[in-house]
């Protein structure tokens, strides 16, 4: 019994070659698990930012005088008041009219300072205020959000709600340069980020003028000392004159820069004049919408009656035109993955 208890153990004790081939199983070590990517310093934003400051770089108060003149711009007295005469001799008085240093800030939903960013001047017309007219009636801020561009609005106000174009520090050398530089400091601040102060002291810049906000826009670019920051100029039935000043604008920055000037029969003959000084100059344009505002484009595009110079910015050549026109420039619109990736 026991002879065959022992061979019994024996059968069932594994081979030497069997016992080998067990090899321990080696663990693989566990994987790390996924990293979160790190988030973004400057995130966009989730909504809209709009303020209403006081910039020390303002176009208002002017005590100095009209360009080409000895004519102080303040040419009148009411005992301590001060007022200017414009060009058809209606008086308006510093204290109502010139004396309000606020500008328009704007950045529309989903803005980021991490990505490419376009600085929007706008110059606003005549009898206008910013929070009635470039707010409200003109819709610019709503027109910005629309374009889908990663775009900085800033909107500074001209003479309150007078038939007067003045340019007031914008006639000075140098200007422009002051106030986009303020711009920049102030947009930070509305963004609530000091990282993103560099997208905004980087930015290149867009002027959009309309009506008589021309006067402003060709004496910046005249004289404004911030050309190599202007990426293009849009005018929104807005050539009331000042043409040689646009035309030697383009002249020398076409390379870097496009020209857009849509318009009613209102500025048709000033529109004409400037193309002429372009053909001068043989610098070719078009007169129509063109598919792109890309450097070196020059377009003209006749839209209408005058009839249409009230509600002109946002219903020229269509509803909203404006969103339109921000849409058209390259380089600021959402990085949008490419399919399959």
């Amino acid at each position: 019994m026991k002879r065959r208890a022992l061979l019994l153990g024996v059968l069932l004790m594994p081979t030497a070659a069997h016992a080998q081939s067990k090899k321990p199983v080696k663990r693989q070590p566990a994987k790390p698990a996924a990293k979160k990517p790190p988030r973004s310093p400057t995130p966009p934003l989730k909504e809209a930012k709009t303020q209403l400051v006081a910039f020390n770089a303002s176009p208002f108060p002017y005590r100095g005088y009209i360009p080409g003149t000895t004519r102080p711009f303040l040419d009148k007295r009411d005992g301590k008041r001060r007022g200017h005469t414009n060009a058809r001799g209606d008086v308006f008085w510093e204290d109502t009219t010139y004396s309000d240093r606020r500008s328009l800030l704007y950045l529309p939903p989903g803005f980021d300072p991490a990505r490419p960013v376009l600085m929007v001047l706008y110059l606003h017309g005549n009898g206008a205020t910013l929070e009635r007219d470039v707010v409200v009636r003109q819709a610019v801020p709503r027109q910005v959000a629309g374009s889908g561009q990663n775009i900085a609005l800033v909107a500074p106000q001209l003479a309150v709600e007078a038939g007067d174009s003045s340019a007031g520090n914008f006639w000075r050398g140098g200007h422009l340069a002051k106030y986009i530089d303020e711009a920049a400091e102030r947009l930070m601040r509305l963004y609530g980020n000091r990282l993103a102060g560099r997208a905004f002291n980087l930015a290149p810049v867009v002027i959009v003028a309309y009506s008589g906000g021309y006067l402003s826009a060709a004496y910046a670019l005249e004289r404004g000392g911030a050309n190599h920051r202007i990426r293009g100029v849009i005018l929104m039935d807005a050539l009331y004159g000042e043409e040689d000043k646009f035309a030697a604008w383009f002249a020398a920055r076409r390379r870097q820069a496009f020209l857009l000037s849509a318009y009613t029969e209102s500025t048709r003959e000033e529109n004409a004049k400037l193309q002429g000084l372009l053909a001068k100059r043989r610098i070719p344009f078009t007169r129509s919408l063109p598919r792109t505002l890309s450097p070196g484009t020059a377009a003209f595009v006749a839209t209408g009656g005058l009839d249409m110079h009230g509600d002109f910015v946002t219903r020229a050549w269509q509803p909203d035109p404006l969103e339109k026109a921000l849409s058209m420039i390259p380089g600021y619109a959402p990085v949008r993955a490419k399919k399959g990736v």
